[in-house]
């Protein structure tokens, strides 16, 4: 029986490499809060999390280096498994 492929070394591997690029969070084009590690990335919605550009259920790679994107953790649950973006909400009302 097969473990959780995202506990494995290739998963783990390419989420250092995405978050070595400190690029900006795809869906909102923000900048990610990089210098929250472990416990304090888990509980911040501005942290970084691995995103895939076609998600999973929908056939994307969980593995492939192009389907990587760099995310906040609050982007990334907020999209889910679509494939486009949600759209992105203006700061205040006018």
């Amino acid at each position: 029986m097969a473990g959780n492929p995202r506990n494995g070394r290739p998963y783990r591997r390419l989420t250092i490499q995405q978050r070595a690029l400190h690029l900006p969070c795809w869906i909102c084009g923000h900048d990610i809060d990089y210098s929250l590690t472990s416990y304090a990335a888990q509980r911040s919605a501005w942290a970084f999390t691995l995103d895939h550009a076609q998600p999973l259920t929908k056939g994307g790679d969980l593995l492939d280096p192009t389907n990587a994107r760099s995310a906040h953790r609050r982007c990334n649950s907020a999209r889910g498994n679509r494939i486009t973006q949600p759209q992105a909400r203006a700061s205040r009302r006018w």
